[in-house]
């Protein structure tokens, strides 16, 4: 998933898509515990993903403060 495509979701959309990463990461985890994972290189696509979901989540964040503070401010 492309970060324009990440940044193209709503809020709602982006907080889904991160839970679905996080559930997803950790069934993968599981799965590499206990030997039943088939494709390893799974887990590290999964963990780029939410990376990048979280990163856009958090820019999100810090430019509603941005915004909040500078409309203190006029």
């Amino acid at each position: 998933m492309k970060p324009s495509e990440v940044r193209a979701m709503s809020d709602g959309e982006l907080a889904d898509a991160v839970e679905n990463a996080r559930q997803e990461m950790f069934n993968l985890r599981f799965q590499a515990a206990t030997g039943r994972l088939p494709d390893t290189g799974r887990l590290r696509i999964v963990r780029r993903r939410l990376a990048c979901l979280l990163t856009v989540q958090r820019e999100r964040e810090l430019w509603a403060a941005y915004e909040a503070a500078a409309s203190k401010e006029g």
